[in-house]
């Protein structure tokens, strides 16, 4: 598998709304995109704050641009003292809750970004989709 289809990008917002639901209780907003960082599937839960709907985008592209998670993002602004506009780049965040999707031979296909929970939440949701997408996928 060398790219995300619409299908299996569906099938991981539909596992996103499932997880959300069940483990949290609450709505989100999710954003599947390619290894480029364009948007491929977008979810708004009924409910999900408004302000969530950039968030989950831009965290997916934020992976996708970065080459790591959110979380790991953040790390590296705050131990290199550099500030994100640095990048030159008005998509990047650092907030938590973007993960990278890579196949099961670790080939980079897109990114999943999760907004609408505490950060925290919304990164161990992004995770726990990019492991359901190996078992999609596998």
């Amino acid at each position: 598998m060398q790219s995300l289809s619409l299908e299996l990008a569906d099938k991981l917002l539909a596992a996103a709304s499932a997880l959300a639901r069940d483990a949290y209780g609450k709505p989100v907003c999710v954003s599947v995109c390619d290894a480029y960082g364009f948007l491929i599937a977008f979810s708004r839960m009924d409910g999900a704050p408004v302000r969530s709907i950039q968030l989950a985008q831009q965290k997916a592209y934020t992976c996708t641009r970065m080459g790591v998670s959110t979380v790991a993002f953040l790390a590296r602004l705050r131990s290199e003292d550099v500030p994100i506009g640095f990048f030159c780049d008005p998509l990047l965040t650092a907030l938590p809750g973007g993960a990278l999707l890579a196949d099961a031979h670790g080939r980079l296909l897109g990114a999943v970004g999760v907004s609408g929970l505490a950060p925290a939440d919304d990164q161990a949701l992004a995770e726990q989709l990019a492991t359901e997408l190996l078992h999609l996928t596998g």
